[in-house]
């Protein structure tokens, strides 16, 4: 084996201190004996996820046929990636729980030896890692890394023990942060389940669950009864050379939207001029509108918040206002936010090849309302829990960028 002591690390557990060595991955990674799959009944797919979370495991050889491509069993402990998408971190160890599971030519297995195999798959598996090897990537076409390339890759080693100590770290941190996702999907889910037992069914004008004191059915309402609903006319001329990074005058995109809490996230946004802001009253903003995407991704519904400076929209966007003073403005975000919204904006889909939501066509979405007493009963709950679902988001969010800030200052 080629050694080089090669430095230390930032960060470093008490005891060790010793320089680390670099290595060639072909000195812990080795090309198996392939076994190719001859009997369509023993085949089980195994696909690789590119977001490090792990591996996805399908049987659905039906739509498989054995011929041109050839697939090849694969074993516990193996590491797995994605000869195109190694660069987007599509690296796994494969589990226990799929074992004999199969895979193409370009999703290869290694086997691993003489290191600590999470180790390993948490050095390679950093995007300043793999990103460095875009261009020993080969191909004319779809560009790609092959085996005998991967093992001539560097990699900084420390001694075994250490290399367990920064494993068990790792893992332990993941373990965390798949914790406070769990947290975060239950939530989301008891919101869920919260929207369907709150709201009325289908052809309903009762829900199932009720704050004591309220028995009058709801009522139904269109969305442009006593609605305004305005949106930039086509863009007016306005230039993508006009948005500033600096300035008094927000312009509002979707991309501005936090869809995970509803809501405009002003540090995102651009802005404009004085004279472009003044061009369209329609448009200004209030603190309590809310905007729903009209094209692009359509259906991302947020309110506005917090505004410090006065604010315009760009061209695919709506902006909705009640006028009837009947409708709370969070019990009409919850809604739009809600599946029955979401539901109503495929259905527009159907049969057509729209790309867009017209204005003709959002006025005419139907739902129930209660008495706005009942109403602000509702908002104040599901702001409760939407702020719930907001931390866990922010936690998850910190715990990650942490995660991020850990790698770099780990590994040599």
């Amino acid at each position: 084996m080629d050694k080089e002591q090669i430095g230390i690390p930032k960060l470093r557990f008490p005891g060790f201190t010793g320089a680390w060595e670099q290595r060639r991955l072909g000195d812990y990674l080795s090309i198996p004996t392939k076994e190719p799959i001859t009997d369509i009944n023993e085949l089980k797919l195994m696909t690789l996820k590119l977001n490090l979370e792990g591996i996805t495991l399908s049987a659905n050889r039906e739509t498989l046929k054995l011929g041109a491509t050839k697939y090849y069993k694969r074993h516990e402990g193996q590491l797995l990636y994605g000869k195109q998408n190694f660069f987007h971190g599509s690296i796994a160890l494969i589990p226990k729980e799929a074992e004999g599971y199969a895979t193409s030519g370009d999703v290869p297995a290694l086997d691993i030896s003489n290191v600590n195999s999470k180790y390993l798959v948490d050095y390679i598996s950093r995007p300043s890692y793999f990103k460095a090897k875009e261009a020993l990537a080969t191909g004319t076409g779809s560009k790609r890394i092959h085996e005998k390339t991967l093992l001539n890759f560097k990699i900084a080693v420390p001694s075994l023990e250490e290399q367990n100590a920064i494993s068990d770290f790792i893992t332990n941190y993941t373990n965390l942060i798949a914790l406070h996702q769990r947290k975060l999907e239950h939530l989301k889910q008891q919101k869920n389940g919260l929207l369907q037992k709150m709201f009325p069914k289908n052809g309903e004008s009762v829900p199932d669950v009720r704050f004591p004191g309220f028995t009058d059915p709801w009522e139904q309402r269109k969305l442009g009864d006593q609605m305004y609903i305005k949106a930039r006319i086509g863009w007016q001329a306005l230039k993508k050379d006009e948005y500033m990074e600096t300035g008094d005058f927000y312009l509002i995109t979707g991309t501005d939207i936090d869809e995970s809490r509803h809501i405009v996230d002003l540090s995102r946004c651009f802005y404009v001029s004085e004279e472009r802001y003044d061009m369209d009253k329609k448009i200004q903003l209030q603190n309590g509108d809310i905007i729903v995407t009209k094209d692009g991704t359509i259906g991302k519904v947020a309110m506005v918040t917090d505004l410090d400076k006065p604010a315009t929209l760009n061209s695919h966007l709506f902006v909705l206002r009640d006028l009837s003073g009947h409708l709370d403005k969070y019990f009409l975000l919850t809604i739009l936010s809600s599946d029955i919204f979401k539901s109503f904006v495929e259905s527009t889909k159907t049969g057509s090849t729209l790309t867009g939501l017209p204005q003709k066509t959002i006025v005419k979405f139907k739902f129930q309302i209660p008495s706005i007493q009942e109403q602000r009963k509702i908002s104040t709950l599901f702001k409760s829990v939407d702020s719930l679902i907001a931390l866990y988001q922010r936690k998850l969010e910190h715990l990650e960028l942490l995660k991020k800030g850990l790698l770099q200052q780990m590994f040599v």
